[in-house]
């Protein structure tokens, strides 16, 4: 075991060296995330998902603004902490199977603009990327 004073910053400096290796370290932290489908079938609502920094989530349900935490490492994701604000709203229906669905993914993908959770239960949401100019 090394405990001298260059062995410990070596250490600090090694942990520092090993970058973000959640999804948002993958390809997911760039842009704006829309909800496109769930399980195979057509999202009419807006719902998006964004990786604003390392371990963190937030988006919109069809109703509310959410953050939260994400910390499991690429390929796993596990939406934890999810705090949201409490408007009501005729999607609301909608909202809960967005929010639902979320936090019973296990795995992500990120293919270019293209980003799927699923679980091993054969449920899948597949998120496209939004150009920067979209609302």
């Amino acid at each position: 075991m090394c405990l001298s004073p260059l062995c410990l910053a070596l250490s600090a400096t090694l942990g520092a060296c090993a970058g973000d290796e959640t999804l948002s370290g993958h390809g997911a932290r760039e842009g704006t995330w829309r909800l496109s489908e769930l399980d195979g079938a057509a999202f009419e609502a807006r719902a998006t998902l964004g990786f604003p920094a390392p371990g963190r989530i937030s988006g919109d349900g069809p109703c509310n603004a959410f953050n939260g935490t994400q910390g499991a490492p690429y390929p796993w994701f596990q939406a934890e902490m999810l705090l949201s604000t409490r408007r009501a709203c005729p999607d609301l229906q909608a909202e809960n199977a967005y929010f639902r669905a979320l936090t019973e993914m296990t795995l992500a993908e990120v293919q270019d603009d293209i980003l799927i959770l699923s679980n091993t239960d054969g449920r899948e949401m597949v998120f496209q990327r939004e150009a920067a100019d979209q609302p």
